[in-house]
């Protein structure tokens, strides 16, 4: 509900004299139009209590209207105009406002609310006011009968002002904090986005397809996956895990990334590849606490007959699985951190119908309801439980496994899945 006025309307509200820089301070703490809250109807309750008035309201003092934030005694009234003045007086000035009979007392004695259906006779208010000396709005009591004011009534309702003002200053804060943390969590999502490739290519005669799990929207994880041409005809894939969460870890998977990319190009040994890696890492992070990552580093090459020879480098990391009877991979050392690391080095083929399967550790490592983790056992039942017609298929599959582990997955888990078309594509024919 609104206030009315009546016929008789006197002069514009009176403003101060840094109304701008006031309203600046009211727009800062975004409280204008916001839902009731209980903490400020409970105040205005009180303040109604102390001086045993038929009403009494929390107001902020818009550009052209008085907002209601809560109220007690007046009916759902949600705001009114500047004028007739009794709010936009009362932040004039640091001080409580008080009016004991607005028939006699000539600041008021012409309003609207006075002459009109409220017939109001008493209003004393208390400014709310900021830390940094702004007069947001008022905390304060009405009636239709005059009254008269005690010193420590008055200093009841500024108190009442001073808690709102609280109640105001500990709600901005939860805001910033909030919104502070929103763009702490886009800023890493937007960082995480670029430790990835926007998109997979398509490889002639195969299906590729990941997927990046994040445990946590807060922080940028370590784990990282690629797949990208070699000048011969064959390609190239990674996956792996880093050390560390956040900025450095951020650092360091763009370290890796690059790392392997340049060295699969120069040697595309699957082996020399990761050992070039553990040289860089140990060369970039010398002196310092060591850095260090799992990886599995690979190579596919088509065949005449449809089916791929690939070829898999193991660094620390947990072992693809190839989705058929056989064909899982043997784990190798951490790159980056044991003085003389040795990887292993496996080749196979994939079929037409064969899938592999790459990720990081926070799938095995992820809780059951058991509360076990659920390894690779796990991961090779739930592979067997299924079928799976592609990497597509494969991953979507590993994506509703890790929904319904839920809060049990507590660290990022990327994948990386390649399949073999059951039937190759036809050749192009050619046209005259």
């Amino acid at each position: 509900m609104t206030v009315a006025g009546s016929a008789l309307r006197p002069g514009p509200a009176p403003r101060p004299a840094d109304e701008e820089r006031r309203l600046a301070a009211v727009k800062r703490y975004q409280i204008l139009d916001t839902p009731p809250d209980g903490t400020f109807d409970k105040v205005a309750a009180l303040a109604a209590q102390i001086f045993r008035t038929a009403a009494a309201s929390i107001t902020i003092v818009d550009r052209d209207r008085v907002w209601f934030k809560a109220t007690d005694g007046l009916n759902g009234t949600t705001e009114s105009g500047r004028t007739p003045g009794l709010c936009a007086s009362a932040i004039l000035d640091g001080v409580p406002y008080v009016v004991t009979d607005t028939h006699t007392d000539p600041r008021t004695a012409a309003m609207p609310l006075v002459l009109g259906e409220m017939g109001l006779r008493f209003y004393a208010a208390a400014p709310i006011t900021t830390a940094d000396g702004y007069h947001l709005g008022t905390v304060n009591v009405l009636d239709t009968q005059p009254r008269q004011v005690t010193a420590e009534e008055l200093a009841a309702l500024q108190n009442l002002a001073a808690l709102v003002m609280d109640q105001l200053e500990m709600r901005l804060s939860a805001i910033r904090t909030v919104t502070a943390e929103r763009q702490m969590r886009t800023a890493a999502e937007r960082l995480a986005r670029t430790l990835l490739p926007p998109a997979l290519p398509q490889v002639p005669g195969l299906r590729a397809a990941a997927s990046y799990h994040a445990a946590s929207a807060d922080e940028v994880g370590g784990d990282f996956y690629d797949l990208f041409p070699l000048d011969d005809g064959r390609w190239a894939f990674f996956l792996g895990d880093v050390c560390g969460k956040g900025a450095e870890a951020a650092a360091l998977t763009s370290l890796t990334r690059y790392t392997l990319r340049a060295a699969a190009i120069y040697d595309p040994d699957p082996c020399a590849v990761l050992a070039n890696l553990d040289t860089v890492l140990k060369g970039e992070y010398q002196g310092t606490d060591p850095r260090y990552c799992t990886a599995v580093f690979g190579i596919v090459q088509p065949t005449e007959d449809g089916s791929f020879t690939l070829t898999l480098a193991g660094g620390g990391h947990p072992p693809a699985l190839a989705v058929r009877a056989d064909g899982t991979i043997q784990p190798g050392q951490l790159i980056g951190l044991l003085p003389e690391p040795r990887f292993t080095q496996t080749s196979t083929r994939l079929a037409p119908g064969d899938a592999l399967l790459l990720y990081t550790d926070g799938l095995t490592e992820a809780r059951t309801p058991s509360g076990l983790m659920l390894q690779e056992e796990g991961l090779a039942a739930h592979l067997a439980a299924g079928t799976w017609d592609d990497a597509d298929d494969l991953i979507a599959g590993i994506r509703r496994l890790l929904n319904r582990l839920g809060t049990g997955v507590n660290d990022d888990t990327a994948l990386l899945a390649l399949s073999v078309h059951i039937h190759p594509p036809a050749p192009a024919q050619e046209t005259l």
